[in-house]
């Protein structure tokens, strides 16, 4: 069974950065298409960021220019890079396998002003 473990989330203050990752036990799933999701408390989950397999990446409108989705084959791992945070960026982050309809367990990430 293939497996997408995230990590990276934590407590920050607005305007700091962080970077998720979302390590796939599987590399060939790596070059598929893949997607950021959050689901922040009494909302539903919603879609971040999403890469596909060419390599293009869309964004959410409140997320423009400060977040960055990306892939590093070698490593397995699809990042979400993350700058100038807000509050409003309070969730937990998911990664998805698009292709594959896998998720991962989440992380949580905590932004406080």
């Amino acid at each position: 069974q293939v497996r997408l473990v995230e990590s990276g989330g934590g407590f920050m203050q607005a305007g700091e950065s962080l970077t998720l990752s979302c390590v796939c036990s599987e590399i060939s799933w790596i070059s598929s298409a893949w997607g950021w999701y959050r689901q922040a408390p009494g909302n539903q989950r919603e879609l971040v960021a999403s890469l596909d397999s060419t390599g293009r990446t869309s964004y959410i409108d409140s997320v423009k220019g400060r977040f960055t989705m990306s892939r590093d084959i070698t490593k397995r791992t699809v990042y979400l890079q993350m700058n100038s945070l807000k509050v409003e960026d309070t969730a937990v982050y998911y990664c998805e396998s698009e292709t594959y309809g896998s998720w991962g367990q989440g992380t949580q990430v905590t932004v406080s002003s």
